[in-house]
């Protein structure tokens, strides 16, 4: 076994052939369709589960200041080495990294040293970044991958944005839960063989997925509409905000969350911006220039087919979005989610979110900032709409979490009404 000098055992070329390797649960809407992306560039893959009791297995190695995040990703980890499903031997472990000033920075050497702690030293952990960290010999970030991983992303929030669309007008229970299965089976096919997703094809395949979602019977019926931004894990996991999309809809609600395509725009774009302000030579830019232009375009011609259906709304793309926070929050505010979140908030107003939810760990410096901080902005911009920040914790109440967002939900009275036309 080959360790690097953090104690983190090597991921071989050989390793490729024989590990598996283990994602955290964060995007319920394109996990599948990652999952396919690194199966089609040769890797087994798999995405972590959210079984009960992961805060109690990872309190048991690290301390109650570590941010909720840490704690359920850590979960994640120790429920997979204890399901017994797979031997240790032949699996590793890989977590995204973002960077900038976060305690889920910490996240990746924390999973080292656990491991470490239960005698488990020689499953590796990949980071998964975009500049090349901590490198594995039997892993890397082809053009192949890259490409995959990035149409997996586009549908994702495809399939997300017309599902909340559509799911709390339907009118057979059910209808907009089996189209989203129909389209992760076709779509996952497509991204796993790399076929089907450039050109006409990619328009083409697009187009299937919004007729399937357009062909399900809806009714005319009042919904209010919850925008929900906030940190990145919170935002999209289940697991993090305890299920807040499902108690959304159970009060009659239209949940709307920002595509996490804008998020890694974002992120690459901000690497560009530090890149090009740490280096006195910056000859990476024009990698980061073609890699952004290859995003932003593939957004916009996802939009693009997405309004002309005439029956779905389309979110903003991120140059736009970006223009939004101003007056919000300085652009050059990249520490953690930066200015997202507040473009974010002002794009679901702007589209007919009478009520804004902006979740975000407790005790999250970065969030108090970037996050609480804009509430004052938003509301003097945007007066009369309900925006409220919601904080999550390992052992917080859900009911008085619940209380909080329903006292919000109750303050706006503006509604959307959809019929199929």
């Amino acid at each position: 076994m080959v360790m690097k000098q953090s104690g983190n055992a090597v991921f071989t070329k050989k390793m490729k052939k024989t590990h598996t390797i283990f994602l955290p649960q964060m995007l319920p809407y394109h996990s599948a369709l990652l999952k396919a992306a690194f199966e089609g560039s040769g890797y087994h893959f798999e995405i972590m589960s959210e079984a009960a009791g992961l805060k109690e297995q990872a309190l048991r190695y690290i301390s109650s200041d570590s941010c909720y995040p840490t704690v359920l990703i850590l979960g994640q980890v120790l429920q997979t080495l204890k399901s017994g499903r797979y031997s240790p031997d032949r699996i590793a472990f890989m977590e995204p990294q973002a960077g900038g000033a976060c305690r889920a920075g910490n996240i990746y050497q924390t999973i080292i040293r656990v491991l470490g702690m239960c005698g488990q030293k020689q499953i590796p952990v990949l980071s998964l970044n975009f500049m090349g960290q901590e490198r594995h010999p039997g892993f890397r970030i082809t053009p192949r991958l890259l490409s995959g991983a990035i149409a997996a992303v586009c549908c994702g929030d495809l399939c997300m944005s017309l599902y909340h669309q559509t799911k709390p007008y339907e009118q057979e229970m059910g209808a907009a839960d089996r189209a989203l299965e129909k389209s992760y089976a076709m779509l996952a096919e497509k991204i796993r063989s790399h076929t089907g997703l450039w050109g006409k094809e990619k328009r083409k395949l697009w187009r299937s997925v919004i007729e399937i979602f357009e062909n399900i019977p809806v009714r005319c019926v009042d919904r209010k509409m919850v925008g929900v931004t906030g940190e990145i894990y919170l935002k999209f996991s289940p697991l993090g905000n305890h299920g807040l999309e499902r108690f959304l809809q159970e009060q009659n609600c239209r949940c709307r969350m920002g595509g996490f395509i804008n998020y890694a725009i974002y992120v690459m774009d901000s690497a560009k911006i530090t890149y090009a302000m740490d280096c006195r030579f910056p000859v990476l830019v024009p990698v980061f220039d073609a890699t952004l232009a290859f995003m932003k375009r593939m957004q916009r011609e996802l939009y693009t087919e997405v309004t002309r259906s005439g029956r779905f709304a389309a979110e903003a793309g991120f140059d736009e979005l970006k223009k939004k926070a101003a007056g919000l929050i300085g652009e050059s505010c990249l520490t953690g989610d930066g200015w997202l979140v507040a473009a974010e908030a002002a794009d679901a107003i702007e589209q007919g979110c009478g009520h804004i939810l902006i979740v975000h760990p407790f005790g999250c410096l970065v969030s108090h900032v970037c996050e609480r901080g804009i509430v004052g902005n938003l509301r003097r911009r945007y007066p009369g709409v309900s925006i409220q920040t919601v904080e999550y914790d390992y052992d917080s109440s859900d009911t008085l979490r619940q209380s909080r967002i329903l006292l919000g939900l109750g303050k706006e009275r503006k509604t959307e009404t959809v019929l199929k036309g």
